[in-house]
């Protein structure tokens, strides 16, 4: 009886499915009816009332349903469909968030395994210090400190392992395998999370660097939307996301009995800029399944120790090694996973110079460029797989990606210039801060680009590149202001002779010259990553041509453009510009010249000088840490130095060469003095409006100076400097600070040359410096050679009177940019006991010619 009730129950739930109600009215619809709408609905969700009364008049078995009741139909179809991607929505979300929550319990567990290892140390070393204090009265303590060495040192007695036979190869496989997951799952590395990366369904996971432990580690753990072989194939492949990867190459693949492989594995990584060699690895990769399903790639370097012949580094390599890393890949529902990337690694930071060595033993930047990388690399390829991306161009994302990898890669190649591509070194001028390197070897031209573009007649491509240390720049800024304003230092007539050496034929090499750039500056975009970190663009500049010999430039150019980290603001964060000439056309297979700039932020120093210059790394690597002339304010501010590297390519022909090389070395001078001209704009001022116009060393308050320059002024002229001459605060120096006329203080030494000691806003302006290098500027090379004469025969005037007008005149600004003024007046600064503290100048109605 209650089964014939419940399938009478079912029936009628089943039927009142098929009814439709209009007017209080159910209409029921037919199984045949009910799959002729779905045909129509499939088709176009919905259809217009001419539309559906269409359907009627060719449907026969509809004939009976009105168009209102069948646009009913359709209305709740849309809605339950709506409802059903809802519902897939939410559960999808829900499973991330389930994923997620197991996520942070497990990075729970571990830190509290953490903490309860750490207060054991602690309770050990405690023990320790009591033991030897009574060493003198108990002898009986030194088995206690035997005893714990030996417990912090479990492993130190056992064998080095022997990969000359498959067993000792497993067990090192093996070893590998439990000290990996120590790292990504246990204590076995003191990690501490990065500031700013938080978890969270939406963000890229778990970051966390090492702490006091052998070279540099950092690991992460996050959720990704594939499934665990896709992920372990993607991260088999290391160039495809690790830009810094050159090469990696699998040398032999052993089965293990267990469905595993032992990979013996060679790899090649570029340096980051120019003054620093690239490293190797001989690394051994197991990859294996664990019980629980997770999938494990786990590698270590291999050793000759170790019973594996490795042999030298190639010449331009330092051999480094790979402590053991991994990735742990376990299958969550809904066809996710959860990651683990660990990588520690040992980059021998000790052969590089002393102020490059943050890029090699910084865990921050590891975290960035290899760890974050691969992550981001795999929530990519999640999001194309699931249609979330939209890219521009008609280009599938994969073609797109092979343009950004083309773009770093001839970069990397250029900045790197390995032998064994072919690169040798061009002869200096003598000086040492622009390197030339060229290359004519068919290897080069037939891995990157096609026989059409370098012919078999003598062509060649030129490299001039440089390095340089940045101060209190943020790398980011510096690089979304070369990116959105070309115009400050490109030359538009170099930029057409790159455009034109796609052609057959060259036109003449041109001289860097000031010419108008073109107004004409159109910026298509054609993809970007997920987290928008990376982006690839067409810039197209409309041509112009001034003369008739210059009719090259009225074509049109175009620029394949990639940018990366423009809106990163962690340490070790690398902002970077590529971009290569193309043509027109843009074929898929177009050969790329690439050039560009490349900035990495190094880790901050708060015991060092807090300038805003830019300095020579060439010279600074010359001459020591010493050797750079700065100013230490001693009171500690923050302060942070970035890497800047430019490499710009050209190509030639043989009979050419020498003048490409001058017009080559000449450009990248030029834009390096443009940079530090940008990078003196951006950097943060170093006058706190809050805190008043810092001290110099040596000096007296800059109240008390400011004070007595408008008081001087006043004694020997008769004027007033300032319109309120105050006393009370610290108005006369914020007066005299923001006033229109640039005012410099200059030294009274009769045994050197006078220096500069102070100026306010408009004379640092003025001077294009700052004022801590204020003081490594000399008064007789900053004036022209007749506005030096007026000074100095004035000179005797100012010292006997106390003040003299200077006519107008010329100066150059420490960047070497000339500037006139239309008056000048100098003039004695008395201190309180009425004694000369220095000579004060202020120039009035300058400009820049």
């Amino acid at each position: 009886m209650a089964a014939a009730l419940n399938k009478q129950h079912y029936h009628h739930h089943q039927q009142q499915q098929q009814l439709q109600m209009d007017g209080g009215k159910y209409v029921r619809y037919t199984p045949e009816q009910v799959e002729a709408l779905e045909r129509v609905y499939n088709e176009c969700p919905k259809p217009s009332s001419l539309h559906r009364q269409q359907l009627i008049r060719e449907c026969p078995i509809l004939s009976n349903i009105e168009p209102k009741q069948i646009k009913i139909w359709f209305q709740n179809r849309r809605c339950r469909e709506k409802q059903r991607k809802e519902s897939f929505r939410l559960q999808t979300v829900n499973k991330k968030l389930s994923a997620m929550n197991k996520l942070l319990m497990e990075e729970n567990d571990r830190l509290q395994k953490q903490v309860s290892h750490l207060v054991y140390e602690n309770g050990y070393m405690r023990q320790q210090l009591h033991s030897s204090s009574a060493m003198t009265t108990d002898n009986s303590c030194e088995s206690v400190v035997i005893s714990g060495q030996q417990q912090q040192n479990p492993t130190a007695q056992q064998p080095p392992k022997d990969a000359s036979n498959p067993a000792g190869l497993l067990a090192m496989a093996e070893e590998t395998l439990a000290q990996f997951l120590s790292k990504a799952t246990g204590t076995a590395v003191d990690w501490v999370q990065m500031i700013g990366m938080k978890p969270g369904p939406d963000s890229i996971g778990i970051v966390a660097v090492s702490r006091n432990c052998t070279g540099i580690a950092a690991r992460v753990c996050a959720l990704v939307s594939l499934e665990p072989s896709k992920i372990a194939e993607i991260l088999k492949d290391r160039s495809s996301w690790f830009r810094d990867c050159r090469c990696i190459d699998v040398l032999n693949v052993i089965p293990t009995g267990d469905g595993g492989t032992i990979e013996f594995v060679y790899m090649q990584t570029y340096a980051p800029t120019t003054l620093a060699a690239a490293r190797d690895f001989w690394i051994l990769r197991y990859t294996t399944s664990l019980e629980d399903g997770s999938l494990v790639i786990c590698e270590r370097s291999l050793i000759s120790t170790i019973g594996v012949p490795s042999g030298p580094p190639p010449l331009g390599f330092v051999r480094a090694e790979v402590l053991p890393s991994g990735y742990l890949i376990r299958p969550c529902e809904g066809g996710c996973s959860i990651i683990h990337i660990v990588d520690h690694v040992d980059l021998d930071a000790g052969c590089v110079p002393e102020v490059l060595r943050p890029l090699y033993d910084s865990s921050k930047i590891l975290a960035q460029t290899m760890t974050i990388a691969a992550l981001r690399h795999i929530r990519q390829i999640a999001q194309e797989s699931s249609g979330e991306v939209q890219y521009g161009g008609g280009r599938q994302p994969a073609v797109l990606r092979t343009f950004s990898q083309k773009l770093c890669r001839g970069f990397n190649d250029a900045v790197n210039g390995f032998v064994d591509d072919g690169w040798s070194l061009l002869d200096k001028d003598g000086a040492e801060d622009v390197t030339i390197m060229v290359n004519s070897t068919n290897k080069y031209f037939g891995s990157q680009y096609n026989s059409s573009m370098f012919p078999s007649i003598g062509r060649g491509v030129l490299c001039a590149k440089a390095s340089m240390l940045l101060q209190n720049v943020p790398p980011a800024l510096l690089v979304r202001f070369l990116r959105e304003h070309r115009s400050e230092w490109a030359d538009y007539g170099i930029d057409a002779y790159s455009a034109a050496c796609l052609k057959s034929s060259p036109y003449e090499v041109p001289c860097p010259r000031p010419r108008g750039f073109p107004s004409g500056y159109v910026v298509l975009p054609l993809a970007h990553t997920v987290e928008h970190e990376e982006f690839l663009e067409v810039v197209r500049m409309e041509g112009h041509a001034l003369s008739p010999e210059d009719m090259t430039l009225a074509h049109d150019m175009y620029l394949l453009q990639l940018g990366s980290g423009l809106d990163e603001n962690a340490v070790g964060a690398c902002a970077q510009l590529v971009f290569a000439p193309i043509d027109e056309s843009f074929a898929n297979d177009a050969p790329l010249l690439p050039s560009g700039f490349r900035v990495i932020q190094l880790d901050p120093k708060t015991d060092g000088p807090s300038t805003t210059r830019t300095l020579d790394l060439a010279s600074t690597l010359e001459v020591g840490s010493g050797g750079a002339r700065t100013t230490d304010d001693g009171d500690g501010t923050y302060n942070f130095r970035s890497v800047l590297t430019i490499a710009f390519q050209f190509t030639f022909e043989n009979q050419l060469r020498d003048t490409v090389a001058v017009m080559a070395r000449q450009y990248i001078r030029s834009i390096v003095g443009s940079v530090q001209r940008v990078a003196m704009a951006i950097a943060p001022s170093p006058l706190n409006p809050q805190l008043g116009l810092k001290s110099l060393p040596g000096s007296p308050e800059a109240l008390t100076l400011a004070r007595w320059i408008c008081r001087s002024y006043r004694i020997y002229t008769g004027g007033e400097l300032l319109q309120s001459d105050s006393q009370a605060g610290d108005g006369v120096l914020k007066q005299l600070w923001h006033h229109s006329d640039a005012i410099l203080c200059c030294s009274m030494q009769t045994n050197a040359s006078p220096v500069f000691t102070f100026a306010n806003q408009a004379g640092l302006d003025m001077l294009e410096t700052t004022l801590v290098a204020l003081q490594d500027i000399m008064l007789d090379k900053t004036l022209e050679e007749s506005g030096g004469k007026a000074l100095f025969s004035e000179f005797s005037k100012i010292m006997q009177q106390g003040f003299a007008y200077l006519p107008s005149g010329l100066c150059v600004s420490s960047m070497g940019r000339p500037l006139s003024y239309e008056q000048a007046v100098a003039w004695k600064v008395l201190d309180d006991d009425n004694l000369n503290h220095c000579i004060a100048f202020m120039f009035t109605n300058w400009s820049f010619m």
